[in-house]
């Protein structure tokens, strides 16, 4: 079987599409430009389509290393026989694959290994045949100085066929599908540790059960961490006697004396072996299917936080809030440069209510501060108050901004880089103030997993998290295009084609040399060649510079191309952008290339429309209800505006402007049955809630939707 054979097994994609993804992916390059720049070549796959034949294709490609490794192995205990060596090669399947491979596992001494050793193969051999009677008289030709009586003979027989049941390919995989369909999870607390403070989060776990192939993911992974923090134990079963049924109409044909021998032995293969290999099997395909859960709703979460409304080139100021350390303030310039920082302290417990609002006002007026960013953590809403009881000259518009890993940014290399002469303080209320302005700029700084908008992020595969998260950020990068000449190394490392080394490269050659006048002179930079140009340059932008063409989602490529199109409307490059009475004038199929197909030229002619549109929408600013400044204020059947700030298997939670977010049950969303929270909300949707429960000595608030 091919890769492109092994590929449409999983996917509904046409072979030829799938064979010219593969051969793109086989170039190095790389899926946003796959999936912008070939759409003529995929058949206009998307960027899911592409990532899942990439994944698809390294999966195969690791089932090849490892039937080689198989196959390898056995030929170097010379147990290799033709029809093994068929049946490995023409296997697609892991599991079926493991299970070939397993009587030829290196492992400890067994019981098993140890009958052999006493000679009891081959009575082994004659009772698994079940053509034999008598077997106590059969036995007795067994014993030696190691087995003493006929009893021992046959346990040890016993001992050999319940190690051949559990190397039976075929009872594997049925047993399998049974504990795939019918295994129930149950966890039950621990003594020792019931009382303690730290296991009354998972009290509903302390007497549980749950059929596995049911449970919700978030559940799952609920018990498997109380497992592991050692507060329950669990456990993964089926009914026994319908799996041992299910071995013995396997193996055992007969009704005589070996029948009863055999049955003994599965009986023992299944508690011993089976049992346990297959009960861990499935609760890990279990777990790796709640892990795949939680990373997608954490790709998608990040997906929306990323391209969330940015302000734009504004002058700001942003605000950590703070008691009794104060409010650390910076003022930033219209690219995110310092301009200023100081401390004010207009809360308790100094309460310099009026000299803060002096200062306030003075750095508004000093650097023409045009928006006014407050970090949403401690002090926010009292910051917020303070705010605006200032008078302003000139109001600035206030937003409330999340603060989810600013701390991390502030202490670590990046911003130690970026800012060496100030302290974690200031450069945490720098990046509350660029994350208004910029989000996606900002958020790229921050490890992914420490943004806090996701599920058991700790407790899934940490690769498959990072690579998938990458993934999100690299395809949240490319899908806004950057500019070449102001963005950070952090933001560059995730265009296409460039990565974190070549990032530093193109930053040291804009400081020695200068701001880029267009995008042929990023091939100057050291080890950038061609294939990182073809891959990147349609991703950055350069706005103002000498060809018009650079500052949109054009690909240098085609130029030629746009330039015949001005040319032949008697019209130059520049006056063609943006004109749609002219653009409406062109024939797609005139201009079509070896390189470039028809699905090619309707994307130039679309962003020849509008060219370098940022397709992130603006940001609003957003009132709370300012009679609710603490968890105090709450109060049940309350109807209140609040913007989602997380998004979970479960549900949603929402900002109400306190320091705990209220829960909106995934029941609670809307009327009617919702199978995922995304089909409903997103994450800074602007929402209305209705406060069903309040919870104050556990900082718990419920929520219901209150649909508009």
């Amino acid at each position: 079987m091919t890769a492109t054979g092994f590929i449409q097994q999983s996917l509904n994609i046409s072979d030829k599409n799938i064979h010219a993804t593969l051969k793109l992916l086989v170039e190095d390059c790389t899926i946003p430009f796959i999936s912008r720049y070939r759409k003529d070549a995929t058949g206009n796959l998307d960027e899911v389509q592409i990532e899942q034949i990439a994944k698809l294709k390294t999966q195969f490609e690791e089932l090849i290393k490892r039937k080689e490794s198989i196959l390898k192995s056995i030929s170097e205990q010379d147990a290799l026989t033709p029809d093994l060596k068929q049946r490995i090669e023409g296997s697609f399947d892991l599991q079926e694959l493991e299970d070939l491979y397993l009587p030829f596992k290196k492992r400890r001494k067994t019981k098993a290994d140890a009958a052999k050793e006493k000679g009891l193969e081959p009575l082994a051999k004659i009772i698994m045949s079940q053509k034999a009677n008598e077997l106590q008289s059969l036995a007795a030709k067994y014993l030696n100085e190691q087995v003493a009586t006929e009893e021992e003979a046959l346990q040890g027989a016993r001992d050999i066929m319940a190690e051949w049941i559990n190397e039976n390919g075929y009872v594997r995989k049925n047993l399998r599908r049974l504990f795939q369909r019918k295994a129930v999870i149950t966890s039950k607390a621990v003594k020792a540790k019931k009382e303690d403070e730290a296991a009354q989060k998972y009290a509903q776990y302390f007497e549980w059960e749950e059929s596995l192939n049911r449970i919700p993911s978030h559940r799952l992974l609920a018990m498997l961490r109380a497992e592991a923090e050692g507060f329950v134990k669990t456990k993964i079963e089926i009914d026994k006697d319908e799996a041992i049924d299910l071995i013995e109409q396997a193996v055992i044909k007969s009704r005589n004396e070996c029948a009863e021998q055999i049955s003994l032995a599965v009986r023992d293969s299944y508690k011993r072996l089976l049992e346990p290999a297959i009960s861990n099997e499935t609760l890990q395909e279990a777990k790796e299917k709640a892990d795949e859960k939680a990373i997608s709703i954490f790709s998608d979460n990040l997906r929306q936080l990323l391209l969330a409304p940015p302000l734009g080139e504004k002058r700001i100021l942003a605000i950590d809030p703070g008691y009794r350390s104060g409010c650390k303030v910076v003022c930033l310039d219209e690219k995110g440069d310092l301009l200023h920082n100081e401390t004010i302290y207009p809360h308790a417990p100094q309460n310099e209510t009026g000299m803060a609002m002096k200062k306030i006002r003075s750095m508004v007026n000093a650097y023409n501060i045009q928006a006014i960013s407050i970090g949403n953590g401690t002090a926010s809403r009292e910051t917020e108050f303070f705010i605006k009881k200032i008078a302003f000259d000139k109001p600035p518009q206030v937003f409330v901004v999340s603060e989810a890993g600013a701390s991390v940014y502030s202490a670590s290399r990046i911003a130690r880089e970026e800012f060496p002469s100030y302290d974690v303080t200031v450069r945490g209320a720098i990046s509350i103030g660029r994350r208004l302005s910029d989000p996606l700029a900002e958020l790229v700084k921050i490890d992914a997993k420490s943004i806090g908008v996701g599920q058991y992020q700790h407790d899934v595969d940490q690769t498959q998290l990072k690579n998938e998260l990458d993934s999100t950020v690299m395809k949240c990068v490319n899908s806004v295009g950057i500019n070449l000449n102001t963005a950070s190394k952090s933001l560059l490392s995730y265009v296409s084609g460039i990565g974190e080394k070549m990032a530093e490269n193109i930053v040291n050659f804009r400081a020695e040399n200068g701001a880029f006048e267009d995008r042929k002179q990023v091939k100057k930079v050291p080890r950038l060649g061609e294939k990182a140009f073809q891959q990147a340059a349609a991703f950055v932008r350069i706005a103002n510079g000498k060809n018009p063409l650079d500052n949109s989602a054009v690909h240098p490529e085609a130029y030629p191309i746009v330039e015949k199109m001005a040319k032949d409307l008697d019209l130059k490059t520049a006056d063609l952008i943006a004109n749609k009475e002219k653009i409406a004038l062109i024939s797609p199929e005139k201009y079509v290339t070896g390189t470039i197909g028809i699905l090619g030229i309707k994307d130039i002619l679309k962003e020849l429309e509008k060219p370098g549109l940022d397709p992130r929408k603006a940001a609003k600013v957003f009132e709370f209800d300012p009679t609710v400044k603490s968890i105090r204020d709450l109060k049940t059947g309350m109807i209140l505006p609040g913007i989602v700030n997380n998004i979970t298997a479960f549900g949603c939670f929402v900002d109400l402007g306190i320091k705990e977010s209220g829960l909106v049950h995934i029941s609670q969303l809307k009327d009617g049955f919702v199978s995922d929270v995304n089909e409903v909300v997103k994450l800074h949707q602007h929402v209305q809630v209705r406060v069903t429960e309040v919870d104050e000595a556990r900082k718990r608030v419920q929520l219901s939707m209150v649909l508009r």
